[in-house]
């Protein structure tokens, strides 16, 4: 079987292997495990090399087919989306041609022409993985609404099995829940009951860009140092934000708090998992987040947001702690919950419910939707 993947993720090429951002390309990797061939099609930059989180494709018999990255954000990317995207049509469909099935990552750019290219191949088996926030009422780009019209139109888009974060009523049967994974079984690790009259310890983990809060994040540890709950961040990702992050951490006096380590690999992240009592996550958006499920694996209470499908990972708060975007509002959600709620409790029913979404598992479910769509 050819796997032909379409794709708004950046790669890099070194010592004849193709790189791209680590999370996306070990599924792909387990994707590619049960084809013959795999066909990607996606950005590619040349000017610099793999990064800190990027992994390489696995695959024996990869082709890359390269496509221009563009945005819509200004003027004159508008105008170059106009030369660029007949340019990514034509190779879509290109690609689409010589695949046993077609396999769209979405939501993005590319994922936006490559839903319209699939409308020509009704017979081929496809899927889609959505890796963006399904809800239907939740606000979000036109083009990202157009890109889930299409793909819930079961006259436009046949033979496809569309897979999103969390259970949403009253979808078409052809869009499915399929929960992303970081760890295997083998990863598993017994409960374990933390100290809460200890220091309190938090893990961040996500790119230090506004739609994150990492600023808000920083301020909630501050905060909750001032009334009398001694607390410290551990922070890690890097981003645009960080010169910014650093100046405030400087200015307030709070070294002691906050811990900034940027991009670190996956077992350094895990063994902080392991000993954190919290992991925070204020997010604007998301799809499935990724840092929330991956401490909870280790008995991590999360504090989140309510977007996207995290009321359900969270249960509704029997899981975890919803918190509003608003640093008053969510040191008054923290602190009833360290006061009143029984944590021991939070992260046991958190670790039970997120070691169920393993490798393993995802394995299964990517070889049912490669073998019998």
């Amino acid at each position: 079987m050819k796997l032909a993947i379409f794709t708004i993720v950046q790669h890099t090429k070194k010592n004849q292997q193709l790189f791209g951002y680590g999370p996306y390309i070990r599924e792909m990797n387990l994707w590619g495990y049960y084809v013959e061939e795999m066909l990607v099609c996606g950005p590619l930059n040349k000017k610099s090399d793999p990064g800190t989180i990027d992994v390489a494709y696995e695959h024996s018999r990869l082709t890359f087919f390269k496509v221009p990255a563009f945005n819509l954000l200004s003027v004159m990317q508008v105008i170059r989306s106009i030369l660029v995207i007949p340019i990514i049509f034509i190779q879509c469909i290109r690609v689409m041609a010589m695949a046993d099935h077609i396999h769209l990552r979405c939501p993005g750019n590319i994922g936006l022409i490559a839903c319209v290219c699939q409308i020509l191949f009704p017979r081929k088996p496809k899927s889609t993985k959505y890796a963006g926030n399904w809800d239907p009422n939740s606000q979000q780009p036109w083009s990202y609404k157009l890109q889930q019209a299409i793909l819930r139109n079961r006259f436009l888009t046949r033979n496809m099995k569309v897979l999103v974060y969390g259970e949403w009523p009253n979808e078409p049967e052809h869009i499915i829940p399929f929960i992303s994974a970081t760890y295997y079984d083998k990863d598993k690790v017994p409960f374990k009951k933390r100290d809460f009259d200890q220091i309190l310890e938090f893990v961040f983990a996500a790119s230090l860009v506004p739609g994150k809060r990492p600023l808000l994040t920083i301020q909630i540890i501050e905060e909750l140092n001032k009334k009398g709950y001694p607390a410290i961040l551990h922070m890690f990702g890097d981003g645009p934000l960080r010169i910014e992050l650093e100046a405030y951490i400087t200015e307030n006096r709070i070294r002691d708090q906050i811990n900034l380590y940027g991009n670190r690999d996956i077992q350094e992240l895990k063994n902080y998992y392991q000993k954190a009592h919290f992991n925070i996550l204020p997010s604007k958006s998301e799809g499935w987040p990724k840092a929330v499920a991956e401490g909870m694996f280790f008995g991590c209470i999360p504090v989140t947001t309510s977007v996207s499908c995290v009321e359900w990972m969270l249960d509704d708060g029997m899981r975890g702690i919803l918190i509003e975007p608003k640093l008053e509002s969510a040191i008054s959600s923290i602190t009833y919950a360290l006061e009143q709620k029984d944590l021991h409790f939070l992260a046991q029913r958190a670790q039970t419910w997120s070691e169920q979404y393993t490798f393993d598992r995802l394995n299964e479910e990517i070889k049912s939707v490669l073998l019998e769509v």
